[in-house]
């Protein structure tokens, strides 16, 4: 028993060692010139959270808060000796309202305050294989017939059938991104596997550029139909290209990091 509190002693000798051996180290790093610089710049280039917004069944994607760490950043520039922001490091801050905390919702567009939007091919043609020319990102709905490994697009399980097939494929080879285009076949199982449900903005098909491109706007998830015409999605990048838009995978356009 003796020797019990004998090691007891000891180990609560250690801690409070550290503990106070941290405090100190601390107080030193508070008092250094850079750190203060740090310490007084920091305010300026955090970011504040947007939050998630959600009206009925539907919600657009929030925007994560940036805080500065002070000691990281400082570890950073402890060679230059100098403040530079290129340097900061930060911490992502969650918003109070999530797309992760809420994913029975559905998602009809991106956030609006990026100046992004996705594209969505709802089968390979000579659409797309103009956008992987000129290597426009886009995604691309698959079954496990036509899944083909290492695709330049990312790719969402379209199958309901073989969904637990596609899914186990998708996650064999890194490729899955928990993407649902949600319809009343698949909802309930994208739902129960924690899927991100989809509900295109905008879908062109053959006869409606018009009406597209004067509802296109930022944050727009565009559903490409199989039988849209490749010049009315050549003019709908033009479009897009004018309106200094960017295209991004779908995965980037609902992320709520802060890039």
């Amino acid at each position: 028993m003796r020797k019990y509190y004998q090691y007891l002693g000891l180990a609560l000798i250690m801690v409070f060692s550290f503990y106070y051996t941290e405090k100190i180290a601390l107080i030193v790093l508070n008092k250094n010139p850079l750190m203060q610089e740090i310490n007084q710049e920091k305010v300026n280039y955090e970011e504040a959270f947007v939050n998630a917004s959600i009206e009925g069944d539907y919600i657009i994607p929030g925007i994560n808060g940036l805080l500065v760490n002070a000691r990281e950043s400082f570890y950073n520039m402890q060679e230059l000796e100098v403040f530079n922001q290129y340097y900061l490091v930060y911490e992502q801050v969650k918003p109070e309202i999530s797309l992760e905390d809420n994913k029975d919702k559905i998602i009809n567009k991106g956030n609006a305050k990026l100046k992004q939007m996705s594209l969505i091919l709802e089968d390979t043609s000579s659409i797309s294989e103009y956008l992987e020319e000129n290597q426009y990102k886009a995604d691309l709905l698959v079954d496990y017939a036509s899944y083909q490994k290492g695709s330049y697009f990312e790719v969402i399980n379209n199958d309901v059938e073989g969904f637990e097939t596609l899914e186990n494929s998708l996650n064999l080879n890194k490729e899955n991104k928990y993407l649902c285009l949600v319809n009343q076949q698949n909802r309930e199982l994208c739902l129960k596997k924690k899927h991100y449900l989809i509900e295109p903005t905008l879908t062109l098909n053959s006869t409606n550029y018009i009406d597209v491109k004067n509802k296109l706007e930022s944050g727009s998830i565009i559903l490409i139909d199989g039988d849209a015409k490749l010049s009315d999605v050549k003019l709908l990048l033009k479009e897009i290209k004018f309106k200094n838009y960017q295209i991004v995978y779908l995965s980037e356009l609902i992320s709520e990091e802060n890039e």
